[in-house]
């Protein structure tokens, strides 16, 4: 692991927020974040933040990544650019079009549409931990992320 990179480019969590789920990486949603969480968990500044967790799921059962490879190249104290090369050349091959709908229904998800096991998380999840003035602002799962850290208020 190169520790003097990593140190340099991730984020301290704990002071902090990883991007959005939005946000792509490597033309996929979530992948920014989960170089985000990675580097933290890497450089031991991820707080409450955890990588490879059902989140980050979503894109490692879609792409075919395995969570320890990415983790390893992370490791190298690769760019965002590299992180992002390195997700496209080792994603299961699809075409654009299947990519953009897969982005697209992630960020469209409504909490309904979730597995049962994350559905029943979230009931008790959202009224302990969001501000009961922005609940109604959630309208699809990554409202979640974004009224919780912020970016959406």
């Amino acid at each position: 692991m190169n520790k003097e990179i990593i140190a340099l480019l991730a984020k301290d969590l704990t002071k902090d927020v990883p991007r959005s789920p939005r946000e792509t990486l490597g033309g996929y949603v979530l992948g920014a974040r989960i170089l985000d969480k990675c580097r933290a968990v890497l450089n031991g500044t991820n707080g409450e933040y955890h990588f490879d967790c059902p989140l980050d799921n979503f894109l490692f059962s879609f792409t075919g990544i395995q969570s320890d490879a990415i983790k390893e190249f992370i490791a190298t104290g690769a760019t965002d650019a590299a992180v992002g090369e390195w997700i496209q050349t080792h994603a299961t091959q699809r075409p654009r079009a299947e990519i953009i709908q897969w982005n697209n229904s992630l960020r469209e998800k409504r909490i309904s549409e979730l597995p049962g096991e994350i559905q029943e998380y979230l009931e008790d999840y959202i009224p302990a931990n969001l501000p009961k003035s922005l609940t109604n602002r959630i309208t699809v799962f990554f409202d979640i992320y974004d009224v919780e850290e912020g970016r959406l208020v």
